[in-house]
């Protein structure tokens, strides 16, 4: 059987850019420079939850865990996307929009699973002890939790589901540069480049944090377009009324 080539096939999305190591630094000062964003209350009890656990101060091990549970709201809404796509697949122009729009959202999944990959690896070289319950149990249902109230509101309220979503990347890009600036031996220490094929090489270890706390800052910003973009499953035409 010979195979026929595809033309014209869209590429996945390519992610976050990456930066070279005087954007990454101008991007930390941007970040540190930029009040944080309004929290809810239910952004600040997850903020509090973990800080509760793994303390206030940023760190490795806290971002390890943190990743974790950022994953969650893209998986929550991948999720959506597809019971709305079989509701709508007869409707090519919606159904594509609404694929399109799961795409983007397994990217962003993508790329924080490349953070936490990341983060756990210099947890490993570092030697830093992790619990089974603080470090697997905890996050898990701290994750659990975060995944059905980002579910629940994109189907009720879904500018609230983003919104969430978007304090809690602000949250993490400020821990990251934050964590950086408080930490100039960063700037002397390599980066291991365990997935660089994946992610990319960077001058040193400040520069790879600098570059995950740049991808929250673009995730963030996915977050806030998506609250003024029409529902999964809603018709342009029924946003403009």
């Amino acid at each position: 059987m010979s195979a026929t080539a595809l033309t014209g096939r869209p590429e996945a999305p390519a992610g976050p850019p990456k930066l070279a190591p005087s954007e990454l630094r101008a991007a930390q000062a941007q970040t540190l420079d930029t009040p944080r964003l309004h929290y809810s209350l239910l952004a600040r009890l997850l903020f509090r939850t973990t800080d509760l656990a793994y303390g206030a101060a940023p760190g490795i091990v806290k971002f390890t865990m943190l990743e974790f549970i950022a994953r969650v709201p893209y998986q929550a809404w991948e999720r959506v996307g597809y019971l709305v796509l079989a509701r709508h697949r007869g409707h090519s122009t919606l159904a594509k929009r609404v694929f399109d729009r799961i795409v983007t959202t397994r990217a962003e999944q993508d790329n924080e699973q490349w953070h936490l990959l990341i983060l756990q690896d210099l947890v490993q070289r570092s030697g830093l002890r992790q619990s089974l319950l603080l470090h697997r149990l905890v996050p898990w249902l701290i994750a659990f939790f975060y995944y059905h109230v980002s579910w629940l509101l994109l189907v009720i309220r879904p500018q609230a589901s983003y919104q969430l979503n978007a304090a809690f990347e602000d949250h993490a890009e400020h821990e990251y540069m934050a964590f950086v600036a408080a930490h100039p031996e960063l700037e002397h220490q390599p980066d291991p480049g365990t997935y660089a094929a994946q992610y990319g090489r960077y001058a040193c270890l400040a520069d790879l944090l600098r570059q995950i706390g740049h991808d929250e800052r673009v995730h963030k910003l996915d977050s806030l377009a998506s609250m003024r973009a029409p529902r999964l499953g809603e018709p342009l035409s029924e946003q403009a009324r």
